[in-house]
Order: structure tokens, then C-alpha cells, then sequence
């Protein structure tokens, strides 16, 4: 049956849509951390749909909110008064840390930094954005144009000027051997550099952990250093928070956090995991950012009624429950596991991230040159014993990526963590 729709889908869906796994999955239920195939093989699930499962599968919360909501109304566009997009918004607003915060829902984190990139273009009048290298922001034709990843640019064209700017990749490129305080203070006076031989770019956009590009992330400070030489020419900073916030990194609910010494971001984008498998994101921003376009606009799906009511249950699950902190537990016990497994295994050059998200990278042993060749075999081997987890990374996939919904716990983690020490120590 799995084989019969493999072929159907390489009959009709394109051939850029990447599958996992040689033997690719259809995974039909889930509950918790684990999910089940059509084989009815059990596994735990250690990437959570590309982070945003984030509390739990078939959360009875949320799944009840959605079957309540499906049964009054589902969708009425925003055209309309919506009160459960009013709730929402009003708790996000708030939340966010943003003074005089408006907000725009959207139906996923493309569209959301499509929105960001919009209101700062027309907010400063400029078509010229900031990006961090290494970042990946969608795959819309404007955040393709400032993805600074090749693996996920496929075209150059692009309606943005885009400069692209060191700093979050901390253990590799002209700094890394720098200590932290010598490596911000070089990345600002790069980008003191860059703005003296350009037009005044519109905003910086930054993931404060970049996901795609394998879990990497700068000193803490380095955006608020960047923020100080941002705001004394006008020009606004976008944080990136579809896979870092809602307490994901366990430290800070929001990953802008640690670097928050000047203020919060002037706009920041989040999706995925809010919604817990519906598709939810948005745009936060200053009042005056939010309301500078000056035509129509509307969104069709965005803050629809039945999304919303997931968004408010799940989001109310993960406050009550204090999932930030669950993940800054258990992620931190996670991570030193992994640590301990990776001294022992050659291929892994660095075990990083924090929280519940963590990467662990994989290069030819003794150099730094990527090994996706490997990475794809340890993604294959925990897949047989029973584990998902995901691929990311820079110049080449080369990186594991582990990210569980934030309700683990210590048993799963540590059963997860023996299935990854088997994969790794797989490796010839």
C-alpha cells in the first residue's frame, strides 16, 4: 500500500517535493510523542511535523476546541467580526512584549515574513533587507530572495535588494575562533562596514536560532548589539520566531529574548507550533508599522474561526502547564546526553541548541567538511529504531535536527537518546 502511494505521489506531485527515508512514511495517527504508520510501526517523534507539534499529538485540549468550533462555524473570512481571532490576538499582543502591538494572523510562516517584509519595504520607503547568512525565511518568492541558504534558493530573481551579514553561525566563518565578546563586536563592525556602502536598508531579519540551517545561533547580545547601530539610522529589526518561540529554547518564551538588552523587535513573525498541526501565523508590529499601508487588504484564511480556536486552546495548554519550563528541563538533561554520546563518536563535530531544540552536527571526522551522506544514514538508522528527527544545515544538510513537542518527558527523552547513541555509534 505504501509503495502503491509513493508512485501515486511522483505521479502528480512535483519532483522538488522532498520525502524522508528511502522508504518514505505515511504516518496516520499520533498521540503524545509518538505516532504510528501504515505498517502500524510505533515510533517517537523527535521532529513533531517540523517543529509544530509543539505540545502534543491529538491534544484532547485542542482537539475538543477544533470539534466545538467545526460544529458552530469554521471559516467566515476577515471580513467579518471573529471573535476568537480577537482573543487570540489580544493574548499574543501581549505576550509578544512589543508596546502598542497590533497583529496579523496568517496561514503559515512564508506568509508571515511576506507580511513582515511588506510593512517594513513600505513603513521606510526602502526595497533593501538585512539577512543573516545561513537563514532560511520561507519559501514565498520574497523570502526565497533573502534565504541566505543555497539548498533552499532555487532562483536568484528576486524584488528585494538583500545584503547578507555575519554572525549566526557561531562556530564557523571568519570569526569563529573569536571569543564571544571579540565575535559581536566584529559582526557589528561588519555590519557598521555594510551600511556605509549601501542605500538605507529597510529592516534586518533574523532567526535568533536559525532552523533550516541546523540549529545554529549567535553569542546572546549579538542582535541587541546589532539593534543599537539599527535604530540610530531608522532601520527596523524583524525577529524570526516560526521555530523558536512560544518557550521552545526553555530559557525565554520568545527567542528575541536573549538578545533583548535594547527592546523587543519592531516586527516579529511566528507560526508553526501555535497552532499544533493547524496552519497558523502572523505578523506582530509597533501600531505605526502595522498601519502604514495605505490600500486594501484582507486575508481570506488568515484567523479563521476554527484555527483560532485551536491557537487559544493550545496556547492555554502550554501556559498552564508551564511547557517553557518543561523544555529548559528536559532539554537540558536531552542535550548533555547527547553531548556525553557525541564525545565518543568521531562524525559529530558539535552537539548544540538549547531548550528543546537541538542539532547535532555531522562531518567527515577530523575536518570540517559536511558529511550528508552520513547524516542521511544516522536519520535512517534511528528511523529503524524506532525515532524521528530531522535534517538541516548549511552549505549541505549535514546536520541532525532533534525537536520533540514540549511536553517530553525525562523517560522519553532518555529512551530517545539511546536510540540516537545506537544510530550514531552506527557510523563506520
Amino acid at each position: 500500500m505504501t509503495n502503491d502511494l509513493l508512485g501515486r505521489h511522483r505521479a502528480v506531485l512535483p519532483d522538488w517535493l522532498a520525502l524522508y527515508y528511502e522508504e518514505p512514511l505515511e504516518i496516520t495517527h499520533g498521540e503524545g510523542r509518538h505516532v504510528w504508520d501504515a505498517q502500524g510501526n510505533r515510533y517517537l517523534d523527535f521532529f513533531g511535523g517540523i517543529l509544530t507539534t509543539m505540545t502534543a499529538h491529538a491534544l484532547p485540549e485542542v482537539t475538543k476546541a477544533v470539534t466545538e468550533q467545526a460544529g458552530r462555524i469554521i471559516h467566515s473570512s476577515t471580513l467579518y467580526l471573529n471573535r476568537p481571532m480577537v482573543e487570540l490576538a489580544e493574548r499574543i499582543a501581549q505576550l509578544s512584549g512589543i508596546p502598542d502591538a497590533r497583529v496579523f494572523f496568517t496561514t503559515s510562516g512564508t506568509e508571515a515574513n511576506d507580511t513582515a517584509l511588506l510593512l517594513a519595504t513600505a513603513y521606510r520607503r526602502s526595497n533593501t533587507i538585512l539577512a543573516m547568512r545561513n537563514s532560511y525565511h520561507g519559501r514565498s518568492f520574497s523570502a526565497v530572495g533573502i534565504t541566505g541558504n543555497s539548498g533552499w534558493s532555487p532562483t536568484s530573481l528576486s524584488p528585494l535588494q538583500t545584503l547578507y551579514v555575519h554572525g549566526g553561525v557561531r562556530t564557523r566563518g571568519p570569526f569563529a575562533s573569536l571569543s564571544d565578546d571579540a565575535y559581536i563586536a566584529a559582526c557589528v563592525d561588519d555590519l557598521k562596514d555594510l551600511l556605509g556602502h549601501t542605500r538605507p536598508p529597510a529592516a534586518l531579519i533574523a532567526e535568533p536560532v536559525q532552523g533550516v540551517g541546523g540549529f545554529t545561533a549567535p553569542p546572546d547580545g549579538l542582535y541587541a548589539a546589532f539593534r543599537e547601530v539599527l535604530h540610530k539610522r531608522g532601520i527596523l529589526w524583524i525577529a524570526d520566531e516560526v521555530q523558536t518561540g512560544w518557550g521552545r529554547t526553555g530559557e525565554h518564551f520568545w527567542g528575541w529574548q536573549a538578545h533583548g538588552r535594547n527592546g523587543p523587535p519592531d516586527i516579529m513573525t511566528f507560526a508553526k507550533g501555535i497552532g499544533n498541526g493547524m496552519s497558523i501565523g502572523g505578523v506582530v508590529a509597533r501600531s505605526e508599522i502595522m498601519n502604514c499601508l495605505d490600500s486594501n487588504s484582507i486575508s481570506t484564511f488568515g484567523g479563521t474561526q476554527i484555527t483560532m480556536a485551536a491557537g487559544l486552546a493550545n496556547l492555554n495548554y502550554l501556559l498552564e502547564h508551564d511547557l517553557q519550563g518543561n523544555a529548559r528541563r528536559v532539554g537540558g538533561l536531552l542535550i548533555e546526553r547527547l553531548r556525553a554520546v557525541a564525545a565518543h563518536v568521531p562524525a559529530v563535530r558539535e552537539v548544540r541548541g538549547r531548550g528543546l531544540m537541538i542539532g547535532i552536527e555531522i562531518t567527515k571526522p577530523g575536518t570540517d567538511e559536511a558529511d550528508p551522506q552520513t547524516a542521511a544514514a544516522v536519520l535512517e538508522a534511528a528511523r529503524e529504531g524506532g525515532l524521528l528527527i530531522g535534517k538541516g544545515g548549511g552549505h549541505n544538510t549535514s546536520s541532525l535536527r532533534v525537536a520533540p513537542p514540549l511536553s517530553l518527558n525525562v523517560a522519553e527523552a532518555e529512551e530517545g537518546a539511546a536510540i540516537l547513541e545506537n544510530a550514531l555509534r552506527s557510523i563506520p
